[in-house]
Protein backbone atom coordinates (compact mmCIF):
# COMPACT_ATOMS: atom_id res chain seq x y z
CA UNK A 1 0.00 0.00 0.00
CA UNK A 2 1.50 3.66 -0.99
CA UNK A 3 1.35 6.17 1.55
CA UNK A 4 2.07 9.92 1.16
CA UNK A 5 1.12 13.46 1.61
CA UNK A 6 -0.79 15.69 -0.03
CA UNK A 7 -1.37 19.29 -0.15
CA UNK A 8 -5.25 20.23 -0.84
CA UNK A 9 -7.02 23.62 -0.51
CA UNK A 10 -11.01 23.36 0.53
CA UNK A 11 -13.46 26.06 1.47
CA UNK A 12 -15.59 25.96 4.08
CA UNK A 13 -18.12 28.34 6.10
CA UNK A 14 -17.98 28.07 10.12
CA UNK A 15 -20.13 30.62 12.44
CA UNK A 16 -17.40 32.35 14.87
CA UNK A 17 -18.36 33.66 17.49
CA UNK A 18 -16.14 36.82 17.77
CA UNK A 19 -15.49 38.40 21.17
CA UNK A 20 -17.53 41.60 19.93
CA UNK A 21 -20.33 39.81 18.95
CA UNK A 22 -20.78 37.22 22.23
CA UNK A 23 -20.68 40.85 23.78
CA UNK A 24 -23.34 42.27 21.56
CA UNK A 25 -25.87 39.49 22.20
CA UNK A 26 -24.99 39.91 26.13
CA UNK A 27 -25.43 43.28 25.86
CA UNK A 28 -29.11 42.82 24.04
CA UNK A 29 -30.54 40.32 26.67
CA UNK A 30 -29.49 42.40 29.79
CA UNK A 31 -32.14 44.20 31.35
CA UNK A 32 -31.96 47.95 32.59
CA UNK A 33 -30.51 47.61 35.49
CA UNK A 34 -28.02 44.92 34.61
CA UNK A 35 -26.95 46.75 31.67
CA UNK A 36 -26.18 49.86 33.94
CA UNK A 37 -23.81 47.70 36.34
CA UNK A 38 -22.26 45.90 33.32
CA UNK A 39 -21.25 49.61 32.16
CA UNK A 40 -19.94 51.00 35.08
CA UNK A 41 -17.87 47.63 35.21
CA UNK A 42 -16.53 49.02 31.49
CA UNK A 43 -16.20 52.51 32.68
CA UNK A 44 -13.59 50.83 35.12
CA UNK A 45 -11.56 48.65 32.67
CA UNK A 46 -11.62 51.09 29.97
CA UNK A 47 -9.88 54.70 30.71
CA UNK A 48 -11.22 56.14 27.33
CA UNK A 49 -15.06 55.21 27.89
CA UNK A 50 -16.55 58.27 29.86
CA UNK A 51 -20.24 59.72 30.61
CA UNK A 52 -21.54 62.41 29.62
CA UNK A 53 -23.69 64.80 31.93
CA UNK A 54 -26.95 65.96 31.52
CA UNK A 55 -27.55 69.48 30.46
CA UNK A 56 -28.85 71.74 33.09
CA UNK A 57 -28.45 68.51 35.93
CA UNK A 58 -26.01 70.03 37.66
CA UNK A 59 -27.40 73.57 38.27
CA UNK A 60 -31.16 71.47 38.79
CA UNK A 61 -29.58 69.69 42.43
CA UNK A 62 -28.11 72.96 43.12
CA UNK A 63 -31.06 74.87 43.10
CA UNK A 64 -33.03 71.93 44.89
CA UNK A 65 -30.57 71.97 47.72
CA UNK A 66 -30.08 75.72 48.09
CA UNK A 67 -33.80 77.08 47.61
CA UNK A 68 -36.28 74.04 48.22
CA UNK A 69 -34.61 72.28 51.13
CA UNK A 70 -34.39 75.44 53.26
CA UNK A 71 -37.71 76.28 52.67
CA UNK A 72 -39.42 73.17 54.20
CA UNK A 73 -37.13 73.39 57.21
CA UNK A 74 -38.33 77.61 58.06
CA UNK A 75 -41.44 76.39 57.20
CA UNK A 76 -41.30 73.01 59.66
CA UNK A 77 -41.48 73.44 63.73
CA UNK A 78 -38.94 71.32 65.04
CA UNK A 79 -37.52 70.87 68.13
CA UNK A 80 -34.11 71.86 69.71
CA UNK A 81 -32.71 68.40 69.34
CA UNK A 82 -33.18 68.80 65.82
CA UNK A 83 -30.66 71.61 65.45
CA UNK A 84 -27.16 71.73 65.14
CA UNK A 85 -24.79 74.37 66.72
CA UNK A 86 -22.21 75.92 65.13
CA UNK A 87 -19.41 77.72 66.96
CA UNK A 88 -21.00 81.10 65.98
CA UNK A 89 -24.08 79.84 67.81
CA UNK A 90 -26.37 79.93 64.18
CA UNK A 91 -28.79 76.78 63.90
CA UNK A 92 -27.69 74.54 61.19
CA UNK A 93 -29.72 72.02 60.63
CA UNK A 94 -29.33 68.34 60.13
CA UNK A 95 -31.04 66.94 57.37
CA UNK A 96 -30.43 63.13 59.08
CA UNK A 97 -33.38 64.37 60.63
CA UNK A 98 -35.64 63.88 58.15
CA UNK A 99 -34.23 60.64 57.05
CA UNK A 100 -37.18 58.02 57.73
CA UNK A 101 -36.23 55.18 59.96
CA UNK A 102 -37.68 51.29 59.95
CA UNK A 103 -37.81 49.61 63.05
CA UNK A 104 -37.08 45.99 62.50
CA UNK A 105 -38.15 42.78 64.15
CA UNK A 106 -35.06 42.49 65.87
CA UNK A 107 -34.98 46.09 67.29
CA UNK A 108 -38.93 45.68 68.48
CA UNK A 109 -38.25 42.47 70.62
CA UNK A 110 -34.81 43.70 71.93
CA UNK A 111 -36.79 47.22 73.01
CA UNK A 112 -39.04 44.90 74.88
CA UNK A 113 -36.39 42.83 75.80
CA UNK A 114 -34.97 45.62 77.26
CA UNK A 115 -37.74 47.00 79.27
CA UNK A 116 -38.33 43.65 80.77
CA UNK A 117 -37.15 43.73 84.26
CA UNK A 118 -34.97 40.53 84.30
CA UNK A 119 -31.63 39.42 85.25
CA UNK A 120 -28.22 40.48 83.20
CA UNK A 121 -27.53 36.29 82.46
CA UNK A 122 -31.42 36.03 81.40
CA UNK A 123 -30.99 38.95 79.34
CA UNK A 124 -28.06 38.13 77.51
CA UNK A 125 -30.15 34.47 76.62
CA UNK A 126 -33.02 36.77 75.26
CA UNK A 127 -31.08 38.42 72.85
CA UNK A 128 -29.54 35.28 71.67
CA UNK A 129 -32.63 33.94 70.99
CA UNK A 130 -33.84 37.31 69.56
CA UNK A 131 -30.90 37.02 67.22
CA UNK A 132 -31.93 33.11 66.00
CA UNK A 133 -35.46 34.42 65.01
CA UNK A 134 -35.94 34.34 60.53
CA UNK A 135 -37.64 37.35 59.16
CA UNK A 136 -41.18 35.29 59.63
CA UNK A 137 -40.35 35.10 63.40
CA UNK A 138 -39.44 31.57 63.74
CA UNK A 139 -37.05 30.13 66.17
CA UNK A 140 -34.94 28.76 64.06
CA UNK A 141 -32.62 25.96 66.41
CA UNK A 142 -33.21 24.28 69.17
CA UNK A 143 -33.27 24.43 72.58
CA UNK A 144 -30.09 22.35 73.33
CA UNK A 145 -27.94 23.96 70.77
CA UNK A 146 -28.80 27.25 72.25
CA UNK A 147 -28.44 26.09 75.94
CA UNK A 148 -24.95 24.70 74.78
CA UNK A 149 -23.29 27.60 73.63
CA UNK A 150 -24.56 29.54 76.08
CA UNK A 151 -23.60 27.01 78.68
CA UNK A 152 -26.43 27.54 80.43
CA UNK A 153 -29.24 24.85 81.22
CA UNK A 154 -32.57 23.78 78.76
CA UNK A 155 -34.45 25.06 81.43
CA UNK A 156 -33.44 28.60 81.65
CA UNK A 157 -33.51 28.66 77.68
CA UNK A 158 -37.32 27.27 78.15
CA UNK A 159 -37.98 29.89 80.64
CA UNK A 160 -36.86 33.02 78.43
CA UNK A 161 -38.35 31.64 75.17
CA UNK A 162 -41.56 31.95 77.52
CA UNK A 163 -41.18 35.54 77.95
CA UNK A 164 -40.21 36.75 74.53
CA UNK A 165 -43.00 34.20 73.34
CA UNK A 166 -45.29 37.40 75.31
CA UNK A 167 -44.05 39.87 73.48
CA UNK A 168 -45.85 41.67 70.16
CA UNK A 169 -46.10 40.76 67.78
CA UNK A 170 -48.28 37.78 69.03
CA UNK A 171 -46.63 34.31 68.01
CA UNK A 172 -43.00 35.37 67.53
CA UNK A 173 -40.39 33.26 68.63
CA UNK A 174 -42.33 30.04 67.60
CA UNK A 175 -40.79 26.68 66.79
CA UNK A 176 -43.90 25.69 64.68
CA UNK A 177 -46.91 26.51 62.95
CA UNK A 178 -49.06 24.88 65.98
CA UNK A 179 -47.34 26.91 68.67
CA UNK A 180 -47.97 30.31 66.72
CA UNK A 181 -51.69 29.42 66.30
CA UNK A 182 -52.46 28.32 69.77
CA UNK A 183 -50.06 31.24 71.07
CA UNK A 184 -52.41 34.23 69.22
CA UNK A 185 -55.69 31.76 70.00
CA UNK A 186 -54.06 32.51 73.62
CA UNK A 187 -53.89 36.25 73.34
CA UNK A 188 -57.37 36.35 71.94
CA UNK A 189 -59.00 34.71 75.09
CA UNK A 190 -59.97 31.77 73.12
CA UNK A 191 -59.92 28.85 75.35
CA UNK A 192 -61.93 25.70 73.23
CA UNK A 193 -60.30 22.66 73.45
CA UNK A 194 -61.71 21.79 69.95
CA UNK A 195 -60.19 24.36 68.25
CA UNK A 196 -56.84 23.72 69.59
CA UNK A 197 -56.90 20.15 68.97
CA UNK A 198 -57.47 20.73 65.33
CA UNK A 199 -54.45 23.06 65.12
CA UNK A 200 -52.37 20.61 66.80
CA UNK A 201 -53.12 17.69 65.24
CA UNK A 202 -55.20 18.68 61.84
CA UNK A 203 -54.06 21.24 60.28
CA UNK A 204 -53.27 19.58 57.46
CA UNK A 205 -56.56 18.51 57.16
CA UNK A 206 -57.77 21.76 57.65
CA UNK A 207 -55.85 23.15 54.62
CA UNK A 208 -57.04 20.37 52.37
CA UNK A 209 -60.61 21.42 53.48
CA UNK A 210 -61.51 17.80 54.75
CA UNK A 211 -64.49 19.12 56.99
CA UNK A 212 -66.12 15.50 56.56
CA UNK A 213 -63.44 13.58 58.20
CA UNK A 214 -62.75 16.18 60.99
CA UNK A 215 -66.67 16.61 61.88
CA UNK A 216 -66.34 13.06 62.21
CA UNK A 217 -64.02 12.61 64.45
CA UNK A 218 -64.86 15.49 66.70
CA UNK A 219 -68.56 14.62 66.68
CA UNK A 220 -69.51 18.13 65.41
CA UNK A 221 -70.89 19.74 62.20
CA UNK A 222 -69.34 20.61 58.73
CA UNK A 223 -70.89 24.19 59.37
CA UNK A 224 -69.30 24.06 62.85
CA UNK A 225 -65.99 22.95 61.16
CA UNK A 226 -66.15 25.52 58.97
CA UNK A 227 -66.35 28.16 61.72
CA UNK A 228 -63.51 26.83 63.13
CA UNK A 229 -61.91 27.40 59.68
CA UNK A 230 -62.92 30.75 59.35
CA UNK A 231 -61.51 31.96 62.68
CA UNK A 232 -57.93 30.17 62.10
CA UNK A 233 -57.83 32.12 59.08
CA UNK A 234 -57.76 35.22 61.10
CA UNK A 235 -54.87 34.67 62.24
CA UNK A 236 -51.42 35.36 61.21
CA UNK A 237 -48.79 32.53 60.34
CA UNK A 238 -46.19 34.84 59.86
CA UNK A 239 -46.11 37.21 62.71
CA UNK A 240 -42.93 38.63 62.07
CA UNK A 241 -43.67 39.40 58.06
CA UNK A 242 -45.28 42.76 59.16
CA UNK A 243 -42.01 44.27 59.74
CA UNK A 244 -40.81 44.08 56.57
CA UNK A 245 -36.92 43.84 55.40
CA UNK A 246 -36.20 47.25 52.97
CA UNK A 247 -33.73 45.65 51.46
CA UNK A 248 -36.03 42.77 50.37
CA UNK A 249 -37.87 45.67 48.84
CA UNK A 250 -38.19 45.14 44.84
CA UNK A 251 -39.09 47.88 42.47
CA UNK A 252 -39.41 47.18 38.71
CA UNK A 253 -37.61 49.48 36.37
CA UNK A 254 -39.33 48.99 32.94
CA UNK A 255 -36.97 48.84 29.92
CA UNK A 256 -39.69 50.58 27.74
CA UNK A 257 -42.73 52.72 28.15
CA UNK A 258 -45.52 53.13 26.07
CA UNK A 259 -47.64 55.62 26.20
CA UNK A 260 -50.94 56.97 24.36
CA UNK A 261 -50.84 60.23 22.61
CA UNK A 262 -54.00 61.38 20.57
CA UNK A 263 -55.05 58.10 19.19
CA UNK A 264 -51.82 56.28 18.47
CA UNK A 265 -49.18 55.02 21.32
CA UNK A 266 -45.69 56.54 21.66
CA UNK A 267 -42.58 53.71 22.31
CA UNK A 268 -40.65 55.45 24.50
CA UNK A 269 -37.19 52.97 25.45
CA UNK A 270 -35.92 53.66 29.31
CA UNK A 271 -32.55 55.11 28.91
CA UNK A 272 -32.49 56.62 32.19
CA UNK A 273 -30.83 53.24 34.08
CA UNK A 274 -27.85 53.58 31.82
CA UNK A 275 -25.53 56.27 31.52
CA UNK A 276 -24.98 58.25 28.07
CA UNK A 277 -21.33 56.96 26.75
CA UNK A 278 -18.31 58.95 25.26
CA UNK A 279 -14.94 58.64 24.14
CA UNK A 280 -12.60 60.50 26.30
CA UNK A 281 -10.94 63.49 24.25
CA UNK A 282 -7.43 63.17 26.73
CA UNK A 283 -6.80 59.56 24.82
CA UNK A 284 -7.75 60.95 21.32
CA UNK A 285 -4.81 63.58 21.77
CA UNK A 286 -2.37 61.61 22.80
CA UNK A 287 -3.26 59.09 19.72
CA UNK A 288 -2.26 61.74 17.14
CA UNK A 289 1.07 62.08 18.82
CA UNK A 290 2.42 58.55 18.96
CA UNK A 291 2.93 56.73 15.41
CA UNK A 292 1.12 53.08 15.14
CA UNK A 293 3.65 50.90 16.01
CA UNK A 294 4.22 52.23 19.47
CA UNK A 295 3.18 50.32 22.66
CA UNK A 296 0.62 53.65 23.93
CA UNK A 297 -0.91 54.20 20.35
CA UNK A 298 -1.33 49.91 20.55
CA UNK A 299 -2.66 50.22 23.76
CA UNK A 300 -4.99 53.51 23.12
CA UNK A 301 -6.21 52.21 19.93
CA UNK A 302 -7.76 48.48 20.94
CA UNK A 303 -9.27 51.02 23.82
CA UNK A 304 -10.64 52.75 21.27
CA UNK A 305 -11.84 49.95 19.54
CA UNK A 306 -13.62 48.15 22.22
CA UNK A 307 -15.09 51.53 23.58
CA UNK A 308 -16.92 52.28 20.30
CA UNK A 309 -18.05 48.76 20.13
CA UNK A 310 -19.80 48.97 23.28
CA UNK A 311 -21.71 52.15 22.51
CA UNK A 312 -22.71 50.55 19.40
CA UNK A 313 -23.76 47.44 21.08
CA UNK A 314 -25.71 49.86 23.46
CA UNK A 315 -27.36 51.90 20.78
CA UNK A 316 -28.31 48.22 18.93
CA UNK A 317 -30.24 47.12 21.37
CA UNK A 318 -32.16 50.42 21.87
CA UNK A 319 -33.33 50.10 18.54
CA UNK A 320 -33.78 46.65 18.33
CA UNK A 321 -35.91 46.80 21.41
CA UNK A 322 -37.69 49.74 19.92
CA UNK A 323 -38.56 47.78 16.95
CA UNK A 324 -39.97 44.67 19.03
CA UNK A 325 -41.60 46.47 21.29
CA UNK A 326 -43.03 48.60 18.99
CA UNK A 327 -44.51 45.39 16.55
CA UNK A 328 -45.86 43.93 19.51
CA UNK A 329 -47.93 47.17 20.35
CA UNK A 330 -49.10 46.61 16.38
CA UNK A 331 -50.30 43.19 17.44
CA UNK A 332 -51.67 43.54 20.72
CA UNK A 333 -53.78 46.96 20.43
CA UNK A 334 -57.01 45.62 21.38
CA UNK A 335 -55.32 44.70 24.47
CA UNK A 336 -54.29 48.07 25.25
CA UNK A 337 -57.63 49.63 23.88
CA UNK A 338 -59.79 47.22 25.84
CA UNK A 339 -58.14 45.06 28.10
CA UNK A 340 -56.80 41.19 29.27
CA UNK A 341 -59.84 40.08 27.64
CA UNK A 342 -58.79 41.08 24.35
CA UNK A 343 -55.37 39.76 24.33
CA UNK A 344 -54.13 37.83 21.58
CA UNK A 345 -51.95 34.86 21.32
CA UNK A 346 -48.70 35.60 19.78
CA UNK A 347 -45.34 33.81 18.84
CA UNK A 348 -41.66 35.08 18.61
CA UNK A 349 -42.18 33.84 15.38
CA UNK A 350 -44.77 36.08 14.19
CA UNK A 351 -42.52 39.36 15.49
CA UNK A 352 -39.42 37.92 14.64
CA UNK A 353 -41.04 37.93 10.60
CA UNK A 354 -42.31 41.71 11.26
CA UNK A 355 -38.91 43.22 11.84
CA UNK A 356 -36.75 40.97 9.84
CA UNK A 357 -34.39 39.01 12.62
CA UNK A 358 -34.30 35.32 13.70
CA UNK A 359 -36.71 34.38 16.77
CA UNK A 360 -33.27 34.10 18.97
CA UNK A 361 -33.30 37.84 18.67
CA UNK A 362 -36.42 38.06 19.48
CA UNK A 363 -36.50 36.14 22.61
CA UNK A 364 -32.84 37.61 23.70
CA UNK A 365 -34.57 41.19 23.50
CA UNK A 366 -37.65 40.30 25.72
CA UNK A 367 -35.63 38.80 28.52
CA UNK A 368 -36.09 39.57 31.87
CA UNK A 369 -37.64 43.18 30.24
CA UNK A 370 -41.19 45.31 31.61
CA UNK A 371 -43.00 47.09 29.29
CA UNK A 372 -45.35 50.13 31.06
CA UNK A 373 -48.09 50.21 29.52
CA UNK A 374 -51.82 52.54 30.03
CA UNK A 375 -53.22 49.21 31.42
CA UNK A 376 -50.17 48.74 33.64
CA UNK A 377 -46.40 47.11 33.86
CA UNK A 378 -46.29 43.62 32.11
CA UNK A 379 -42.63 41.81 31.60
CA UNK A 380 -42.74 41.15 27.58
CA UNK A 381 -43.13 37.66 27.58
CA UNK A 382 -47.19 38.36 28.81
CA UNK A 383 -47.89 39.41 25.77
CA UNK A 384 -46.44 36.02 23.70
CA UNK A 385 -48.90 33.39 24.69
CA UNK A 386 -50.68 30.13 23.24
CA UNK A 387 -54.29 29.96 22.93
CA UNK A 388 -57.33 28.18 21.46
CA UNK A 389 -59.42 28.25 18.55
CA UNK A 390 -63.28 29.77 19.05
CA UNK A 391 -66.19 28.40 16.62
CA UNK A 392 -65.03 31.08 14.13
CA UNK A 393 -62.21 29.62 13.58
CA UNK A 394 -60.27 32.70 15.82
CA UNK A 395 -57.26 32.07 18.25
CA UNK A 396 -58.24 33.22 21.48
CA UNK A 397 -54.98 33.97 24.33
CA UNK A 398 -54.66 31.60 27.12
CA UNK A 399 -54.18 34.92 29.07
CA UNK A 400 -57.96 35.86 27.81
CA UNK A 401 -59.50 32.54 29.11
CA UNK A 402 -57.66 32.51 32.26
CA UNK A 403 -59.62 36.11 32.96
CA UNK A 404 -62.84 34.18 31.67
CA UNK A 405 -62.23 31.52 34.33
CA UNK A 406 -61.73 34.14 37.05
CA UNK A 407 -64.96 35.86 36.10
CA UNK A 408 -66.86 32.73 36.57
CA UNK A 409 -65.02 31.46 39.67
CA UNK A 410 -65.41 35.30 40.86
CA UNK A 411 -69.51 35.25 40.61
CA UNK A 412 -69.96 31.58 41.83
CA UNK A 413 -72.07 30.57 44.68
CA UNK A 414 -69.97 29.86 47.61
CA UNK A 415 -71.88 27.19 49.00
CA UNK A 416 -72.22 25.60 45.36
CA UNK A 417 -68.79 26.26 43.75
CA UNK A 418 -68.42 25.60 39.88
CA UNK A 419 -66.89 22.47 38.84
CA UNK A 420 -63.95 22.65 36.40
CA UNK A 421 -66.30 20.67 33.75
CA UNK A 422 -69.20 23.63 34.32
CA UNK A 423 -66.77 26.13 33.46
CA UNK A 424 -65.93 24.27 30.15
CA UNK A 425 -69.83 23.71 29.29
CA UNK A 426 -69.92 28.28 30.24
CA UNK A 427 -66.48 28.54 27.85
CA UNK A 428 -67.81 26.12 24.69
CA UNK A 429 -71.46 27.95 25.15
CA UNK A 430 -69.40 31.30 24.09
CA UNK A 431 -67.85 30.04 21.20
CA UNK A 432 -64.48 28.95 23.32
CA UNK A 433 -63.72 24.98 22.31
CA UNK A 434 -61.63 24.32 25.35
CA UNK A 435 -61.03 20.85 26.95
CA UNK A 436 -61.61 19.91 30.76
CA UNK A 437 -58.43 19.44 31.56
CA UNK A 438 -57.12 22.62 29.91
CA UNK A 439 -59.10 24.49 32.11
CA UNK A 440 -57.63 22.86 35.45
CA UNK A 441 -54.43 23.49 33.83
CA UNK A 442 -55.40 27.23 33.44
CA UNK A 443 -57.10 26.88 37.06
CA UNK A 444 -54.22 25.55 38.52
CA UNK A 445 -52.12 27.73 36.58
CA UNK A 446 -53.88 31.00 38.81
CA UNK A 447 -53.50 28.52 41.78
CA UNK A 448 -56.68 28.56 42.51
CA UNK A 449 -58.10 25.51 44.13
CA UNK A 450 -60.33 22.61 42.80
CA UNK A 451 -64.25 23.74 43.82
CA UNK A 452 -64.30 20.40 46.57
CA UNK A 453 -61.61 22.87 48.38
CA UNK A 454 -63.75 26.36 47.36
CA UNK A 455 -66.58 24.68 48.85
CA UNK A 456 -68.23 26.49 51.96
CA UNK A 457 -70.30 24.40 54.59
Amino acid sequence: MKMGFNLTLEQTQKLIMTQELQQAIKILQLPSLELNEYIQQQLESNPLIETKEEEGEEAYTENMEHSIFPEIVRNADFRRKDYQYGEDGDKDYSYENFIPSITTLRDHLLFQLHITIMPGRTRKIGEYIIECLDQNGYLRGSISDIANILSVKEEEVEEVLKVIQTFDPAGVACRSLAECLLIQLQVRGIDDPVIREIISCHLEHLADKKFKQIAREFNISTGEVQEIYDIIKTLEPKPGRSFGNSLETKYINPDVVVRRTGGEYLVLVNDSAAPRLIINSYYRNILKNYNEQHNISQYITSKLESALWLIKSIEQRRMTLFRVVSAIVDCQKDFLERGIRFLKPLTLKDIAMRIGVHESTVSRAINGKYVQTPRGIYELKFFFTSGVNNVMGDEISSESIKEAIREIIDAEDPFRPVSDQRITDILNSRGIEISRRTVAKYRDDMNIPSSSRRKRY
